[in-house]
């Protein structure tokens, strides 16, 4: 299915999706506030806008990538927004990482505005979405996530519906708690092994294929051993997506002690200025100076 898309907020995450959408054949809209990072999209066939109601006309459905509920907000309904654009209709899949509870508002206001709305979060990174195999975890009505699926399957291996509007954040809290104490674990093994004279990175290929196997200890163990801190993510969108899970629990009274402690570790490290760089700089956090300094 080729189909006419607009996308707004083109970061290092929405980039990635955009690209995707153009090397798959899909027409393609952008609208970011940085001009940079649109004239890399552009730079691949994609059209600038100057507004996000600009892209949205004419569009079959509207992509976000966006970094906070507040953010999404004044994309869709703020001035020169999506559903000044938007004709009637238009489906709109948020593929940011935002709060369940704003999400089902949000949808709800898109209805109100003749609009369909379906929470897309992912779980694989930049990566992934070069490659098309996502992991997407959606909320909405069964008609509007089955229009989404044939946009998504451009950038989706993995595709799951979760429930009404606002599952599919939740379950992306869920997949965030996993991540972010696996990130942790991992990191901590690191150093445990380099303190014990071990190579840290030959323990994936050790433990492969065992219960303490995973994709972030293949993936990430090597890339703290080296030092590896190319970014495909953010320390502090860890720190946001971990306090959004944490209101979860405290709203339903969920003992997540682990969560917190790991909450509470890349706070730290985004207080110390790493909060732009990659999970792979959680290894700064086991460096004999705690309180991290600039070299």
């Amino acid at each position: 299915m080729t189909a006419q898309l607009a996308l707004i907020g083109a970061g290092a995450m929405g980039g990635a999706i955009g690209a995707r959408f153009r090397a798959t054949g899909h027409l393609l809209r952008v609208f970011d506030l940085d001009s940079a990072r649109v004239a890399t999209l552009t730079a691949q066939g994609a059209v600038a806008a100057g507004s996000a109601a600009e892209a949205a006309r004419q569009a079959q459905a509207v992509i976000l990538s966006l970094n906070s509920a507040r953010i999404v907000e004044v994309a869709v309904f703020g001035p020169a927004g999506v559903a000044e654009g938007a004709a009637a209709g238009t489906l709109i899949i948020d593929m940011s990482s935002i709060d369940p509870a704003a999400t089902r508002n949000l949808a709800q206001r898109a209805a109100e505005a003749g609009l369909a709305w379906v929470d897309a979060p992912l779980s694989g990174g930049a990566p992934k979405a070069a490659t098309g195999e996502l992991t997407l975890m959606l909320g909405g009505a069964d008609a509007d996530v089955d229009r989404a699926r044939l946009v998504l399957a451009a950038v989706a291996a993995n595709i799951t519906h979760m429930g009404p509007a606002g599952a599919g954040q939740a379950t992306k809290l869920i997949n965030q708690v996993l991540c972010g104490l696996n990130f942790l674990a991992v990191a901590e093994a690191t150093a445990l092994a380099e303190a014990a004279g071990i190579a840290a990175e030959r323990i994936p290929l050790a433990l492969r294929g065992g219960r303490a196997d995973s994709a972030i200890l293949q993936e990430y163990m090597p890339r703290f051993a080296t030092r590896d801190y190319r970014r495909t993510g953010r320390i502090d969108n860890m720190v946001k997506d971990l306090d959004g899970a944490l209101a979860v629990a405290r709203a339903t009274t969920t003992a997540m002690p682990l969560t917190a402690v790991c909450a509470e570790v890349h706070r730290m490290l985004t207080a110390a200025g790493l909060g732009g760089e990659d999970q792979a700089a959680l290894m700064e956090y086991f460096r004999p100076r705690l309180m991290l300094e600039n070299d």
